[in-house]
């Protein structure tokens, strides 16, 4: 594996999200189109709450002051420009497409991650694929979930981004007294908050990152796929508990929902 190929730490949401759910060897996508764009759609706003760029506040998503580098910067000025905020369903509407599927698939091919493979039809036509050409963060990818579902389904929990983002001093508060152990203190607030453990278990215990994929991949009915012995019980109480992946699975409600009535006209 070539040095700089990033690790399973080092993707981001959408990259981890859209290799999981391509196909290794032929480069298709193994969900239908609808459900890869609407599930990369809510992985971005994902992406963007871990880092703290925005916010669930109340029923609508807010950009905060904060500006932390992002391969999705386009996708947080527009969230950061909108006149007034959206619900989390709706900027899944309006971020998915094409355009950033295929960005994004760029982007793991320009790390030597997937190949960029053209099909022409017809003699016009020209498809892409993006079969797999190094296994080895896909491979990181999985050995983190299968760990996260073969662990207690009590540290499935959503990361509480909501209440880190609103400050350390509320934190502080409640994880312990005494000014000499604040420090301590609210990092502990913060981890709990992250949806983190603590320094014993963290050897462990799932990562914010991975709590979040494995949301994601439920909602994008992936899961099941690439784990069918596992108890998804407790994943599919998550993705309706997180706020990007209950979106996700909001929208391809809807979408699923049209179709059945287009089909019975």
């Amino acid at each position: 594996m070539d040095t700089e190929t990033p690790k399973a730490a080092e993707l981001n949401l959408p990259q981890a999200f859209l290799l999981l759910a391509t196909n290794d060897m032929n480069g298709k996508p193994e969900v239908p189109v609808f459900a890869l764009r609407t599930t990369l759609a809510g992985a971005i706003l994902a992406e963007l709450d871990l880092i703290g760029a925005i916010e669930l506040q109340g029923k609508r998503v807010r950009a905060t002051g904060d500006a932390p580098q992002t391969d999705f910067q386009r996708e947080l000025e527009v969230i950061r420009g909108k006149s007034r905020p959206h619900s989390p369903k709706g900027w899944v509407g309006m971020l998915e497409g094409r355009a950033v599927v295929q960005r994004v698939y760029e982007g793991m091919a320009s790390l030597g991650i997937v190949e960029h493979v053209g099909e022409k039809h017809l003699g016009r036509f020209r498809a892409v694929r993006y079969p797999e050409k190094d296994h080895a963060p896909e491979a990181a990818l999985l050995e983190k979930i299968q760990a996260a579902l073969s662990g207690p389904p009590s540290e499935l929990e959503p990361p509480d981004t909501t209440a880190t983002d609103a400050g350390s001093d509320a934190g502080t508060t409640g994880a312990g007294n005494g000014d000499a152990a604040s420090d301590a203190a609210a990092s502990e607030a913060t981890n709990a908050g992250a949806g983190a453990p603590d320094a014993k278990p963290d050897s462990k215990a799932p990562d914010a990152r991975t709590i979040v994929l494995i949301a994601l991949l439920q909602a994008a009915g992936m899961l099941g796929k690439l784990f069918p012995a596992a108890d998804l019980t407790r994943a599919t109480e998550l993705s309706k508990d997180y706020w990007p992946s209950r979106a996700v699975e909001d929208e391809l409600r809807m979408i699923r929902l049209a179709e059945q009535e287009a089909a019975n006209l």
